[in-house]
């Protein structure tokens, strides 16, 4: 499996990355998170409820969603006319694509961490399975381990976000709301 490093500007305190989208991505991001977090001394505390958080968000990426979609002309195509937007797909059928994980520290104290894929036919929406259900549990979890949380749409892109207050470990039951 191959993450990409997507380059942020100088200075920044942020990081990005595409990582393929798929299941095996999401231990890669994790690993990569807890490093950058606790390089920056976060506390352990918020460490782990930023990992769980964005192994939650990338997780519901990979099962629920299109990865994004890269521009490939058609052939024949005349430059300097947009590219239809189609999937790259394997031998086998699956769609190939990646999915962008990012996080930042904001300047109020906030860490924000964002999952960007292509889409689902639903919109992300915590769900109220049963005590017996085996999933759907995720954005529930979100919802009370961060500030807030929310989604939002762009042309080809839904971002799945949330942010929690990265020096103080403060049990939000979030607000999900839209950017």
């Amino acid at each position: 499996m191959v993450a990409r490093a997507v380059p942020v500007q100088a200075g920044s305190t942020s990081s990005a990355m595409a990582v393929p989208h798929g299941p095996a991505s999401v231990s890669t991001a994790r690993r990569r998170l807890r490093n950058d977090l606790g390089d920056r001394s976060i506390p352990d505390a918020v460490i782990d409820d930023a990992v769980l958080i964005l192994s939650e968000l990338l997780s519901n990426s990979c099962r629920h969603a299109r990865p994004l979609q890269a521009e490939d002309p058609e052939p024949g195509d005349r430059p300097g006319r947009s590219a239809e937007r189609r999937p790259h797909v394997a031998d086998d059928g699956a769609e190939i694509g990646t999915v962008l994980v990012s996080w930042r520290m904001r300047g109020d104290g906030l860490l924000t961490l964002e999952v960007t894929d292509g889409g689902a036919t639903t919109r992300p929406v915590p769900a109220s399975p049963s005590v017996s259900a085996h999933g759907g549990r995720g954005l529930s979890i979100v919802g009370k381990l961060a500030k807030d949380w929310g989604v939002r749409h762009a042309p080809g892109q839904v971002t799945v976000w949330a942010e929690l207050p990265a020096f103080e470990q403060v049990r939000g039951g979030g607000e999900r709301r839209s950017a």
